[in-house]
């Protein structure tokens, strides 16, 4: 069993694993950039280091810091939360040539899974239906338009190497598949670091459905139900539910077995996602997650399985400690992550000292966070300052629930988004 575990990341998912590594007794190593001295999660952990100044590039993105400290503090395994590192192929192999247990999958794994064209390829050749598109790398704006002609319009150009929203962009005639082309390598450049873009056909009215899947080192492999985080902006999550209303029960079974097949053709262990796109009863694999995901307390609320011991244990080569049949589904749950931003100024982020706050409580109410009164929310990291996770017997109860306990919520001294999702859980209320 692994005895020591260093959390290379910062707010709220580091406090989440430091609690779930004090429940199963195992030590924790908390690192922190210089603007992260005075964070809960150094406080929390039972040693904290200090990896680099504060911009990600200089201290969570830093793999020689981070793996450093680990070596330093005789940490056996490093859990990368989501964000930063976690997704990141060499990092992964980085540990493995370290005899460091990454808490995730194989490095091999992640850089097939991250490569959208690739990991569009081995699930074509596993027999799992992908959205229509190109299997390949568009080279120029002439083959794009042959493509799309081919895909019908409206088309969306996506980063290979993408993620996050970023690198994408959608095209609903010719005229405008050429600007569509340009900013997509551009962006998908600036974030990735690699200009490569493929082409799929533009679904206008889906659901964005995602599967969470385990997976041990034993062959076994199960889902626990999806999530429905069709409510974004500009591509960025920020509610989430669970199960979804739109999915029945046969299928629900159906598109279960297909992320169960799409883990096993990608050679996957440990925690991770299967997103799909959902239309008219039909659903297309999308892209798969190598980690765990930031909405992964709805999950949590209506399995009943903590995901991050999980994980844990099946880093330590345990088996799954839960088989197929096992699993059920019960009541429903949804999550708001509340921001440091200002909706009315385009969500402008809005670092700044928290003067004073209080947080909602009781029966079915979670709060995961890192803030506290008197906090100063740095600059430099996503705005993410609390996720609002609530769970009741059905999804009618738990909007009336979310919006309660949105109610609750005070936060002074910065700007938030609170009011804003008030709004939307008031308008999903009723329309539901």
């Amino acid at each position: 069993m692994i005895d020591k575990i260093l959390i290379a990341n910062r707010g709220e998912i580091a406090v989440r694993i430091i609690r779930a590594c004090r429940e199963m007794g195992i030590g924790t190593v908390a690192v922190y950039s210089e603007a992260d001295k005075d964070a809960l999660h150094t406080q929390l952990a039972d040693e904290a280091v200090c990896i680099g100044p504060a911009p990600s590039k200089d201290s969570y993105l830093n793999m020689e810091s981070i793996i450093s400290a680990t070596i330093v503090t005789g940490a056996k395994a490093i859990h990368p939360g989501f964000g930063f590192l976690s997704e990141n192929y060499k990092f992964a192999k980085l540990c493995e040539e370290c005899n460091i247990i990454f808490i995730g999958p194989p490095s091999e794994v992640i850089r097939s899974m991250g490569n959208k064209t690739e990991a569009r390829n081995t699930m074509i050749n596993a027999g799992v239906q992908v959205i229509p598109g190109y299997n390949s790398p568009i080279t120029g704006v002439e083959e794009a338009y042959e493509i799309a002609d081919t895909l019908g319009y409206p088309v969306i150009v996506k980063a290979a190497l993408g993620g996050g929203g970023k690198g994408m962009r959608t095209a609903y005639s010719k005229d405008e598949l050429e600007n569509a082309f340009n900013t997509a390598k551009k962006e998908a450049k600036a974030a990735f670091g690699d200009d490569t873009v493929y082409m799929e056909h533009f679904f206008e009215h889906p659901r964005h459905v995602e599967f969470q899947i385990l997976a041990d080192s034993f062959g076994n492999v199960v889902h626990l139900g999806e999530r429905d985080c069709s409510i974004q902006r500009n591509h960025q999550k920020f509610i989430e539910e669970a199960p979804c209303i739109h999915i029945d029960e046969a299928l629900r079974e159906k598109m279960g077995r297909e992320a169960v097949k799409a883990c096993r053709a990608a050679g996957y262990t440990n925690a991770g996602t299967i997103e799909f796109l959902l239309e008219d009863g039909k659903f297309y694999f999308m892209e798969m997650n190598t980690r765990i995901q930031v909405e992964h307390p709805v999950t949590e609320w209506i399995t009943g399985i903590d995901l991050i011991k999980e994980q844990i244990n099946i880093a330590s080569g345990k088996p799954l400690g839960v088989k197929q049949e096992e699993i059920s589904i019960n009541g429903h749950a949804i999550e708001c992550r509340i921001n440091a931003e200002n909706p009315s100024k385009n969500f402008a982020p809005c670092p700044g000292k928290i003067t004073d706050m209080y947080l909602p409580g009781g029966m079915g109410v979670r709060i995961d966070t890192a803030i506290y009164s008197g906090y100063e929310v740095p600059p430099y990291y996503d705005s993410m300052l609390a996720k609002l996770i609530v769970y009741a017997n059905d999804r009618s109860e738990a909007l009336k629930k979310m919006r309660s306990a949105l109610g609750e919520v005070i936060i002074e001294g910065i700007d938030t988004n609170v009011d804003y999702l008030y709004d939307i859980v008031s308008d999903m209320i009723s329309g539901s």
